[in-house]
């Protein structure tokens, strides 16, 4: 009795070796006794040699069980064929050995087929009552009746333990597929995970510098002929924008924190660097700060509120329209509010589907992936916007939750 998998093989192994173990030495033990109440009532007689020897090719037969595997192969039935045939010998010989064959019973039983099987119990037990018979010299009931009713409770516990035995192995295999599912799922579940993770990191770093890049060199093409000096102030910007979102690559595929945070620098100075990189030609960005922190805060909210800025001020410049803009960070004693304002020509917030994306134009990422970094703080997302009135996007992080 055995099943495929590591976890259900050793412990279906475990108990079946401890229930192998316990034949090895019933057999044995019975095998001994027989033996020796033989010896001790025949001593002398000429059938004892045979008997000894026939014991002892017995139990070297009987204990090369092991060696011969789980399988039901051809050698292991003729190895119990031989079993059978020598333990017919000895009980003809010596009708005590008849008690031997409530192990050949489970061995008969895990070995052969149902019908197989009980025909090899009907005639160990067959020749046990004929053996006891002859010897007895007359009609016994005890002798007729006690061999079939042992064969029957030991057929009776078999099938109940090897019933047990097929229910515990189900039971296993159903907890190894469920295991197995479990890690597929979770497997899914973190490449779904990570997916989102660079989604949100491309969007509100990489792909807001190169928007910026393009939007500086279509206006340096403009005013190229016209206004040269201009138009390499916008590439000069450009390339430095470059340089920058070549920086947050290298950093972005190391996983580390954005370039704007390297160096020991802290959130308000990457907010007002933000700020003067993004004031151009038609935006204006300002900033704000408002309070200080009573203890530094953790670099997973001050790196999670700097890419919600950049990815608030990326919406404005690609969608609102507006030639200003407002970075407001605000200390609390409880948390931390990031604030970023236009006034551009808005939107109507109940018009979004639930994963913030407008019902009209391209599908977009940049509120979903605001709103997935403030949820992951436990923080919350406020937008507030009127048609032609502005915008104001609120994200409140909670300092007790992010600092446990």
């Amino acid at each position: 009795m055995y099943i495929s998998g590591s976890d259900g093989e050793d412990t279906t192994e475990q108990g079946d070796g401890w229930l192998r173990i316990l034949l090895y030495v019933a057999f044995l033990l019975l095998l001994g006794s027989a033996l020796a109440r033989f010896l001790i009532r025949h001593t002398g007689e000429n059938l004892a040699p045979w008997v000894v020897s026939l014991a002892v090719a017995l139990a070297v037969l009987y204990l090369l069980d092991p060696l011969l595997g789980r399988r039901p192969t051809t050698l292991r039935h003729i190895w119990l064929g031989t079993v059978v045939a020598v333990w017919m010998a000895l009980v003809w010989l010596a009708p005590s050995f008849g008690w031997c064959a409530v192990p050949l019973f489970i061995i008969g039983l895990r070995t052969l087929r149902p019908p197989a099987a009980i025909a090899l119990i009907a005639l160990v037990t067959a020749t046990s009552v004929t053996a006891h018979l002859r010897l007895s010299g007359r009609l016994d009931v005890d002798v007729v009746l006690a061999p079939p009713a042992i064969a029957a409770i030991a057929v009776a516990v078999f099938v109940q333990m090897d019933r047990q035995s097929r229910r515990q192995r189900e039971l296993i295999d159903d907890l190894i597929r469920t295991r197995r599912e479990l890690a597929a799922t979770e497997r899914r579940e973190g490449i779904l995970a990570e997916r989102q993770r660079l989604s949100m990191e491309i969007h509100d770093s990489l792909a807001q510098g190169l928007s910026s890049q393009q939007m500086l060199l279509q206006a340096s093409d403009r005013v190229w002929d016209t206004d040269p000096a201009t138009a390499r102030t916008h590439v000069r910007t450009a390339t430095a924008i470059a340089e920058h979102n070549l920086t947050e690559a290298r950093r972005f595929v190391h996983d580390l924190a954005p370039a704007d945070l390297a160096d020991g620098k802290n959130l308000d100075h990457a907010l007002r660097t933000l700020a003067d990189r993004e004031t151009g030609d038609r935006l204006t960005v300002l900033c704000h700060i408002d309070g200080a922190p009573t203890s530094p805060l953790p670099d997973r909210v001050q790196s999670t509120l700097l890419r919600i800025a950049q990815g608030a001020l990326a919406n404005v410049r690609e969608h609102s329209g507006a030639t200003t803009a407002a970075l407001t960070l605000t200390y609390l004693d409880d948390q931390v509010v990031l604030d970023v304002s236009d006034n551009g020509h808005g939107f109507d917030p109940t018009t979004t589907h639930p994963d913030d994306t407008p019902t009209r134009g391209p599908r977009g990422h940049g509120l979903p992936a605001i709103r997935t970094r403030t949820h992951q703080l436990g923080g919350t997302l406020t937008i507030e916007s009127l048609p032609n009135e502005g915008t104001v996007l609120s994200a409140a992080i909670p300092l007790a939750a992010t600092t446990t």
